[in-house]
């Protein structure tokens, strides 16, 4: 469970550091995981199903890609340091650059 919610937090933060205002909330990221397994499998559905305006100014596999590697880069971040804190922040309610909100 604790691995869950760093993961879904890790994809939070990924998409508010690309600009984008989504956030997974538990219900969501559990559908997606339902949906597949494969965490690039369920950027492509999540794209495809809730942010298709998207798709056509930018290529799904490079905004997979792009979250993927940001999430990875913040899994890497929170494994080196404390992540409790972190763990809970809901990244919408920060202020910044929007993109597909």
């Amino acid at each position: 469970m604790v691995n869950d919610e760093i993961e879904r937090n890790a994809y939070n933060a990924a998409f508010y550091e690309l600009g984008f205002r989504w956030h997974w909330d538990r219900d969501t990221y559990e559908r997606l995981q339902r949906y597949s397994p494969h965490g690039a499998t369920r950027i492509r559905h999540y794209l495809e199903t809730h942010q298709p305006h998207l798709l056509t100014a930018y290529d799904a596999t490079f905004l997979v890609n792009a979250i993927e590697e940001k999430k990875g880069e913040y899994r890497h971040r929170g494994t080196a340091r404390d992540t409790t804190r972190q763990m809970y922040f809901d990244w919408t309610q920060t202020l910044g650059s929007e993109l597909g909100a």
